[in-house]
């Protein structure tokens, strides 16, 4: 991986509501560009994150999809942790708005303790009607955008979708030597603006400069029952983790708890145009992650069931110059 561009998913947890030896509950951490995003706060999630080398002062932001608890669970451990650890840097928490009166509860009992600013930021649903409606953008820095995108779990759940920016443009050495272009024309160029030189002489960004790769993405789906809508707002996505609780024996039961089966979540994958399906928030009752991953790969083949530890690294697809 180049130097600095890093787009990599460690999965601290892949399983769902009851705990079991093998498997801690939800927590992603993404790292891009060398900072990391929590996705998720299960149980335990403090304790996988020394286990697999993620240190706490690289967490720019937490993201939490909804409060049930193997989703939350970790949170206030985590941030005493953090305190512990020496952070100064406010820390930004983004989640429904019913997480608010949660982490008040924490402030007011422990908040002394805490050496930084933890910053909410409340999520709605951006509909009158409470339907869900559009993803919409929540963060944005120099190298990424953070979407939420409503789903549909019977109470306020978000999943996210991360997009790494566009990169600057590049110039081609054969058209620095060939035109003499000044650093001032350099510098336009990678800009995607044209050059028009004193004698009038066009220099078209669009045949000179290029896009050295194209830009990477992350979705994580938590918990949700299927809806028309998924496919379409996850299109293009090149890391696509989807919740699948239930095989599709046990439709009937993810239906009525708003959850996902195996084929559920690969026919979205599918409809996406997603490159690699990730599958987890497994059922205790799971016993054989292979088969899970097994009925999604008869409509997905790119799938593969989670464990806990694994990495998960989305390449540089760099153009290729003639």
């Amino acid at each position: 991986m180049d130097e600095g561009l890093e787009f990599k998913l460690t999965v601290l947890g892949s399983g769902s509501a009851m705990p079991i030896p093998q498997r801690y509950q939800s927590a992603h951490v993404l790292t891009v560009h060398g900072r990391s995003y929590l996705i998720d706060c299960g149980e335990g999630a403090q304790r996988q994150m020394i286990r697999y080398h993620i240190p706490f002062s690289r967490i720019d932001a937490i993201f939490i999809s909804h409060i049930h608890g193997d989703h939350v669970f970790g949170l206030f451990g985590l941030l005493s942790t953090m305190a512990l650890s020496g952070r100064t840097a406010p820390l930004d928490i983004y989640g429904p708005v019913a997480l608010g009166p949660v982490l008040n509860f924490n402030k007011s009992f422990f908040g002394d303790f805490l050496s930084f600013e933890v910053r909410f930021s409340p999520l709605k649903y951006n509909s009158p009607s409470g339907d869900l409606a559009e993803p919409f953008l929540i963060r944005s820095t120099k190298a990424l955008e953070v979407w939420a995108m409503p789903l549909n779990h019977g109470i306020d759940t978000f999943g996210y979708i991360f997009k790494e920016r566009e990169p600057q443009m590049n110039v081609r050495r054969s058209a620095i030597e060939k035109y003499g272009l000044t650093l001032t024309e350099i510098g336009t160029l990678k800009r995607g603006e044209d050059v028009v030189r004193e004698d009038g002489t066009p220099l078209p960004a669009s045949e000179i400069s290029y896009r050295p790769y194209s830009p990477r993405s992350y979705a994580y789906v938590s918990d949700t029952a299927y809806f028309d809508k998924e496919a379409q707002w996850l299109r293009g996505v090149k890391l696509l983790y989807h919740e699948a609780t239930y095989a599709e024996e046990f439709a009937q039961k993810a239906l009525e708890r708003f959850h996902s089966t195996t084929l559920q979540a690969a026919a979205v994958a599918r409809d996406s145009h997603a490159d690699t399906l990730l599958i987890g928030h497994f059922s205790s009752s799971c016993k054989d992650p292979e088969v899970y991953e097994a009925q999604a790969r008869t409509i997905f083949p790119n799938t593969f069931a989670l464990s806990d530890g694994q990495e998960f690294s989305v390449p540089l697809d760099r153009v290729k110059l003639d």
